[in-house]
């Protein structure tokens, strides 16, 4: 996969493709070397979590998990896009 990518962290992002289609948020992290992206708020996974002295209960925890970065485009693309049709 190629290092360069169409958006970076920090971008506003809007789902294309896949069950969150429409849905926008902000990037957490990108990996460059698989292509994928965390989406603040989409694509939730549930992940148990064992007993430590910083999670004393431990138990499951939501956390956003990576999608493929040909399901974003940037909130600006996505708007132009929108307002041309």
């Amino acid at each position: 996969m190629a290092s360069k990518l169409h958006v970076k962290k920090g971008d506003s992002v809007v789902v294309i493709a896949g069950a969150s289609n429409g849905k926008s948020g902000k990037i957490l992290a990108v990996d460059t070397t698989k292509g994928r992206v965390k989406v603040e708020g989409l694509n939730i996974r549930k992940k148990a979590i064992r007993r430590t002295q910083e999670n004393p209960t431990g138990g499951i925890v939501e956390m956003e998990g990576f999608m493929d970065v040909s399901n974003v485009m940037l909130q600006s693309k996505y708007d132009a896009r929108k307002s041309n049709k």
